[in-house]
């Protein structure tokens, strides 16, 4: 009883209770963000992270665009119930180059951290179309008219150089060929040796949404094939020294 009588005169005393209270904030922030200070990097390198590609960056600013983070998250929590669902947990490298982030709050639609390649082009061009055709319970809006708007990569250098100055690693070389690099991701015919020794060989090189020209659909479905699909989580092994 002796510490509650203490304690209710902290609840009865605005300003003591303030003083307490920024007390134990500073302490809980001081022993999360001091260590960071000692550390050489926060985030684990990861074997297969890359940068966006061109066409896949233009898609992640579409998908940015039309709000779809509203509706889908890209993280997957370390928990039973996520991982048995989604795969296997998300990890803080796979965020590395995203200005901002994907994580997200709320899924009115499944998390998408691992979408790529569960379903084929066909798949996501008619689920982008009309959301219904393939999910009838889906209360996703229809974005078909991507498929009419046609990009052509006239800004893509400056967006990546944008990007460079916050820090993602895009090489002069990469900047420089990043409208050449746009076009040859959606065109197989084309000569995307360049593109595959830039990025590397898992960059999927194709024409997304089977029609002529470069849509905004073809960058969206480039940016979605793409996701989860870099790190080989069946070799990976989390660094237990950090």
């Amino acid at each position: 009883m002796a510490i509650l009588d203490k304690h209710q005169v902290l609840e009865k005393n605005v300003t003591l209770l303030a003083i307490f209270a920024f007390l134990v904030v500073t302490i809980g922030g001081i022993v999360q963000i001091a260590p960071l200070f000692w550390l050489e990097n926060t985030i684990e390198d990861v074997e297969g992270m890359r940068p966006y590609t061109p066409l896949e960056l233009a898609g992640r600013d579409i998908y940015i665009r039309e709000g779809c983070y509203v509706c889908h998250s890209q993280m997957i929590r370390p928990m039973r119930d996520e991982v048995e669902r989604y795969g296997h947990y998300s990890l803080a490298a796979e965020s590395q180059y995203d200005h901002p982030f994907q994580w997200g709050s709320k899924r009115t639609g499944p998390d998408l951290a691992r979408v790529g390649g569960r379903y084929s082009d066909e798949w996501h061009v008619d689920h982008l179309r009309d959301p219904q055709s393939v999910v009838p319970e889906s209360v996703m809006p229809k974005y078909g008219f991507l498929e009419n708007r046609l990009i052509d990569g006239k800004y893509i250098e400056d967006v990546m150089a944008t990007h460079k100055m916050v820090g993602v690693p895009y090489t002069d070389e990469m900047i420089e060929n990043g409208k050449a690099d746009f076009a040859a991701q959606a065109d197989p015919d084309s000569d995307y040796d360049g593109l595959l020794e830039r990025y590397g060989e898992k960059v999927q090189v194709r024409n997304f949404d089977g029609r002529p020209g470069i849509s905004e659909m073809d960058a969206m479905i480039a940016y979605l094939q793409m996701l989860g699909t870099l790190v080989d989580f069946s070799t990976f092994t989390p660094d237990e020294s950090r």
